[in-house]
């Protein structure tokens, strides 16, 4: 099928494409307006991971992408999610949540989607709190040990040095010291010292291991918290109808196409080509008709309207039926057609009067013996005509009587006559 042809489908059934696009639109537009509203929190965290001297730039890179992707499952695994359910009072978890690291950078996003604006704003912001406090306490859980054997030796050597420091100050106030108590003054100045330098480097060892702390812990806080949306993420009502109104389109369209395809009805002389093989002998434009019984000035308009552009069509019609037969000249024609109304009496009418008016002399029979109308078309009586013709014994000098003339010069009918009760059997017989 060429382009015109698509395009004079789609002007015939633009009814169709049209209305079933306002169809889907229509209930696509519907449901939206229906659909309850859901709305969507978002909250970024920043991760700073660990420094490692001892790792390149590229495997800080792999590093830092894995991490944000660990990171990211980590939120949503079972801890996490039932410690956000029992600090909100849950008493369960029904929104739609989503983490994922946000490409070529060191943040995370947190999306949580549902129908209460207020509760999924409170769950974006519970997810990276929760999840900042168990990765905290998972770091801290590394120096337990250490910290709490180096804060156990200083304790124990702070109250050492306070013991010490007790009994040199009760030496030192004793005016007239024996030698004894001078020995015991000069060592407990020097464990004093001891305690002292031994205290000093506990506390340089318990600095280290918290800056050592420090640098093998990953930093995570909350850049931007979640704010409480203030229009839902879905339904897009005009985006969905607008989808609705493109999907009804190209549904009606396909449709047309479809029912297109499966008709095999004949409906102009291109068709008729292509499924009988055969050429047309012309087309006739059609005719504007206010009932069945129309009237002369309606139907014979070859010679009412000679100049008419249907007057042509039908003249087209008679040059091809004449070359069509130029050895042996056509002297009979049958115009016929499956159903009532389909214009047999109006071909047959003008076609006769544009062979008339060529000077041919021509007969135009009516044949109809259910509904007639080519009396009405020619302004004749029809109480005599073909019915007596096939009930007068066969004698043309009986029979001339019965030919009418009309006003068209050559052209004369034969009208149906009295219409019998059993028309099939009548045209049946030899007569």
């Amino acid at each position: 099928m060429e382009l015109r042809q698509y395009g004079a489908i789609l002007r015939r059934w633009l009814w169709f494409v049209a209305l079933g696009t306002l169809l889907v639109g229509g209930v696509t537009y519907v449901i939206s307006r229906n659909t309850t509203p859901v709305y969507q929190a978002t909250a970024t965290i920043f991760v700073d991971q660990a420094s490692n001297v001892n790792e390149s730039v590229y495997g800080t890179i792999i590093a830092s992408e894995r991490q944000a992707q660990t990171f990211a499952q980590l939120m949503l695994t079972r801890p996490v999610l039932d410690a956000v359910t029992a600090r909100l009072g849950l008493s369960e978890l029904k929104s739609d949540i989503s983490v994922q690291p946000i490409q070529d950078t060191q943040l995370i996003r947190v999306d949580v989607e549902d129908t209460d604006k207020e509760l999924a704003t409170q769950i974006a912001n519970t997810i990276p709190a929760i999840f900042v406090e168990q990765h905290t306490e998972r770091q801290l859980q590394k120096f337990t040990g250490s910290r709490d054997s180096l804060d156990k030796e200083i304790r124990a050597l702070s109250t050492n040095i306070s013991q010490v420091q007790t009994k040199i100050t009760e030496l030192e106030a004793i005016q007239n010291r024996t030698s004894a108590q001078d020995a015991d003054l000069s060592r407990f100045r020097d464990s004093l010292q001891q305690y002292r330098n031994s205290y000093a480097n506990l506390v340089k060892s318990f600095e280290d291991l918290r800056l050592n702390e420090a640098r093998a812990t990953d930093t995570i806080s909350i850049v931007e918290p979640a704010e409480v949306p203030k229009k839902p993420i879905r339904p897009r009502i005009l985006l969905n109808t607008v989808l609705g109104l493109l999907v009804g389109m190209v549904l009606a369209i396909g449709g047309v196409l479809l029912i297109e395809y499966l008709d095999d009805t004949l409906k102009n002389p291109d068709d008729v080509v292509a499924a009988l093989k055969l050429s047309t002998l012309g087309a006739i434009p059609r005719t504007r008709q206010d009932s069945a019984d129309a009237d002369a000035d309606r139907q014979l308009v070859t010679f009412l309207n000679p100049k008419s552009p249907i007057s042509e069509a039908y003249r087209i019609l008679r040059t091809n039926i004449q070359f069509s037969s130029l050895d042996k000249p056509i002297r009979t024609l049958l115009v016929t057609s499956a159903n009532p109304s389909e214009g047999k009496s109006t071909t047959a009418s003008n076609l006769a009067a544009v062979m008339a008016q060529t000077g041919q002399k021509v007969v135009l029979i009516d044949t109809d013996l259910r509904r007639p109308v080519i009396h009405k078309v020619f302004n004749v009586p029809n109480n005599i005509g073909l019915t007596s013709a096939l009930l007068t014994p066969p004698d043309p000098t009986t029979l001339a009587h019965l030919i009418q003339p009309t006003e068209i010069k050559n052209l004369s009918v034969l009208t149906s006559g009295p219409l019998p009760p059993n028309p099939s059997e009548l045209l049946g017989s030899h007569r």
